[in-house]
């Protein structure tokens, strides 16, 4: 392909079916190409504290950067910067053209399923963090997309809910964080809400997709599953719905073209805002289908230590307990404490390349000083039963476990409360081994054993 990427020319190129092939993903995390007219496949990756990669099952180790509450707590706008170079530098190491990064929605309840993804629920310290963020991460070529515009400031019912909103906390409010990222960034993709505001889903809103967001003239993505019609999201102004395949574009597209209800015109425009994506993109160097690897080095080592250091926020220490002098024994209590809760789940869940956990990080400071560390669990919190990671281990003997499918019963009493476990098992028709027990099989199963029509 040329050094050169020209929309317009491409366009012109372009077959009205092509055209509205661009208009969706292929799969969950690349978009469609298009090789007879020279457009590529560009690949897109969740979050906003870790490059996850293509996969939740099993996905290449990925560094886990503080939640961006805790970079927001810094107040530091040169280390969101950092943070946001280091992000682009793993993007371009695991062949990732756009980041799904940052999220600024303003967390009004701490009961927010998703509250750790935001910097703050001040405006301007959520729009300026972002910025410093965004511009970090783009200085590597890899696109940001700012998120979820509008109002997405909860989980119940969040494709249906429909937040309430005046005008003016519109404006200085919920608005305001994207409005001075935009201003100061100039991200090169947003992504829209599930929910509605005022009644109208924000992704078929021309109030907020035209009307506000076109003056900013950048590419419109949905979340994930986040678009609910055809025509009235494409005339408002969504360019890309993710992930294919569509149930809302594809033929059901050509059928509105065919109605009138759609014309040429306004899937031109859509398609110039994908392809203007992907002449950032091209621009920045990146394979197209390239290969996944992890990421490190002295100095993203540097800046994670950093990050989660400044994360910490010391809010009373009247009586100078701390730091401790001349402790001889340290009590740690807590569930959390043997755990390394890196990240939340959903867009920020990735394989960790490294982890500490607290009971772990203060056992090896207190061995420095000759104390002693005792644990005890306290008030066990947990939802669902605790993770067995820690406590189990492959045949060979290496961390983790080994995963094996049948598509049959593999003993005759498999399913029995009794099972006699000297029996021997037949042939597992495939097996993987894994690091963590929380698997998400969402993913990096292979296709035949999916497909099989005996499973």
């Amino acid at each position: 392909m040329s050094s050169e990427f020209d929309v317009e020319a491409t366009l012109s190129k372009l077959s009205l079916p092509n055209k509205i092939k661009l208009l969706t993903g292929l799969g969950w995390w690349h978009t469609e190409p298009v090789p007879e007219s020279g457009v590529p496949s560009i690949r897109l990756s969740d979050g906003p504290n870790g490059v996850r990669g293509t996969r939740f099952f099993n996905g290449v180790p990925s560094n886990c950067f503080p939640a961006s509450t805790g970079l927001g707590s810094s107040f530091d706008i040169e280390l969101a910067r950092r943070v946001g170079e280091s992000l682009g530098d793993e993007c371009r190491v695991k062949g990732t053209h756009v980041l799904l990064a940052p999220t600024v929605n303003t967390q009004r309840s701490p009961l927010g399923g998703r509250g750790f993804e935001s910097f703050s629920e001040d405006p301007h310290l959520n729009g300026t963090i972002a910025a410093a963020y965004i511009n970090g991460l783009q200085s590597k070529g890899v696109s940001a997309t700012i998120k979820h515009f509008v109002a997405n400031d909860q989980e119940f019912q969040r494709f249906s809910i429909s937040s309430e909103v005046s005008e003016r906390a519109l404006r200085e409010i919920y608005l305001k964080p994207f409005q001075i990222a935009i201003k100061h960034s100039d991200p090169w993709a947003l992504m829209s809400s599930y929910n509605r505001v005022n009644g109208t889903h924000v992704s078929e809103s021309k109030k907020f997709l035209r009307d506000i967001l076109r003056k900013a003239s950048r590419l419109v993505m949905s979340d994930w599953t986040g678009v609910y019609s055809t025509v009235e999201s494409i005339k408002a102004g969504l360019d890309l719905e993710m992930p294919g395949p569509s149930p809302f574009r594809g033929k059901a597209l050509e059928r509105s073209i065919m109605a009138e209800k759609l014309f040429p015109a306004d899937i031109n425009a859509r398609v110039r805002k994908v392809l203007e994506l992907i002449k950032h993109a091209h621009a920045s160097g990146i394979p197209f289908n390239g290969p996944e690897e992890s990421y490190g080095s002295p100095e993203v080592r540097r800046t994670l230590r950093t990050a989660a250091a400044d994360a910490v926020v010391l809010l009373k220490n009247d009586k100078k307990l701390l730091p401790l002098k001349g402790a001889k024994e340290i009590a740690v209590i807590g569930p959390n404490a043997k755990y390394a809760m890196t990240s939340g789940g959903g867009s920020a869940r990735l394989l960790s390349a490294s982890t500490v956990s607290p009971l772990e990080g203060i056992t090896t400071a207190a061995g420095e000083v000759g104390a002693k560390v005792t644990y005890a669990i306290g008030a066990t919190s947990h939802k669902y039963l605790p993770l067995l990671s820690s406590y189990v281990q492959q045949p060979s003997g290496e961390p983790g476990l080994l995963i094996e499918f049948w598509n049959e019963s593999p003993t005759a009493d498999y399913v029995s409360t009794a099972p006699d476990f000297s029996l021997p098992l037949k042939k597992a028709v495939w097996s993987t081994p894994t690091a963590e027990t929380n698997c998400f099989m969402m993913d990096g199963i292979v296709s035949w054993l999916v497909c099989d029509s005996r499973h």
